[in-house]
């Protein structure tokens, strides 16, 4: 099967010739470790590990122009940064994994939106590469899944404005936010609309990381109220252009969300975090085929013995890959603390798994 055959068993919940792997995730320090170990460092990493072949259209979502950071305050261990839009934010300086100390916000009330709007205008020209119509041609036969970042509804607002802000905002000023989040919902699809009628796209994602470990940073009421309808206007678009495949990133536990992103459009969901208390065989048997899965392999499962990462494994592996639309991912990027040897062991047993199913 090429890789977009496999690609679209899997989401059909199919019989793929064999299990379709996901590039993985994983820090930068995590491939200085591995290398040390043994990995090659002249080699690509997709290829090395035998990851299936996924690709993005090259279309800008962002900030344009991009903000302009500089450093207004350091010492041995941290940096703190400004930008021209109004974000101040500290981070250490000797490590790649760790969140940002975020200080101050771009969005406080309607003066500073409109100030950060300027820089969403859909019909800049640098939303499209400059070459778009050969990439076009390049992707016309390709054997391989394309997709496009489709937004997001919550996690770019917040960001924007800071967990705290937003969550009093929800109350102080739903006007703006619903303003805010009404806007980014017209301004994916209106940035959008070119690729997606011009290009065949097999999956969309849209990016969130609203979940904690116990539970989201917004209720499901206010996800209602606030970003169902968001949700439904831009699914209702991707899906107007037969792209059924719709699928989330957000992290931590999201089960109070499920069935409103279901009720959307979306139909596909990962990483799963186990440390959140998110169970991907209970997703299965309570949702069916109505949601795709990915990830669910617990980061924290591979840290020591091989023994650690066949229990991980073998518990729900076998279920997920004979009931069909699952993709096999550990439930964020693996850090660093991996061994090398663990994670091939990992991939060793999931194609194992796949190959006694089938046999």
């Amino acid at each position: 099967m090429t890789y977009l055959e496999r690609f679209k068993e899997t989401v059909y919940f199919g019989k793929p010739d064999k299990s379709f792997m996901w590039p993985q995730w994983v820090f930068q320090d995590t491939i200085k470790r591995w290398q040390k170990e043994g990995m090659p460092n002249d080699v690509h990493f997709n290829t090395y590990f035998g990851f299936d072949r996924v690709a993005y259209a090259p279309i800008n979502l962002g900030f344009i122009p991009a903000p302009e950071v500089k450093v207004i305050e350091e010492d041995k261990e941290t940096a703190t940064y400004i930008d021209d839009i109004g974000n101040k934010w500290k981070r250490w300086k000797d490590r790649e994994i760790g969140m940002s100390q975020w200080i101050d916000f771009c969005i406080k009330d309607e003066e500073t939106w409109e100030n950060v709007k300027k820089r969403l205008n859909p019909d800049s020209p640098l939303r499209y590469p400059e070459y778009y119509d050969d990439w076009k041609r390049c992707v016309k036969d390709r054997d391989y899944p394309l997709g496009i970042q489709a937004g997001s509804f919550y996690g770019w607002i917040r960001n924007w404005m800071g967990v705290e802000n937003l969550s009093v905002m929800f109350y102080d000023n739903p006007s703006l936010v619903k303003e805010i989040i009404n806007y980014v919902a017209d301004f994916v699809i209106k940035v959008l609309e070119r690729v997606v009628s011009e290009v065949k796209i097999d999956f969309a994602n849209i990016w969130e990381d609203l979940g904690m470990k116990q539970g989201p940073l917004l209720s499901p009421n206010t996800f209602q109220e606030f970003c169902l309808p968001s949700y439904k206007k831009v699914c209702s678009f991707l899906k107007s252009y037969d792209i059924d495949v719709i699928m989330v990133d957000s992290d931590g536990n999201n089960d109070v969300i499920v069935p409103l992103w279901l009720e959307a459009g979306v139909n596909m969901l990962y990483p799963l975090e186990v440390a959140a208390n998110t169970d991907a065989i209970e997703y299965r048997k309570k949702y069916e085929k109505r949601l795709i899965l990915m990830g669910n392999i617990d980061k924290r499962a591979l840290r020591h013995t091989k023994k650690e990462v066949e229990d991980e494994v073998m518990k729900k592996v076998p279920f997920l890959l004979k009931e069909g639309g699952y993709f096999p991912f550990v439930d964020h990027a693996v850090p660093p603390d991996v061994p090398l040897e663990n994670f091939k062991y990992y991939l060793k047993l999931v194609q194992k798994i796949w190959n006694d199913i089938n046999k």
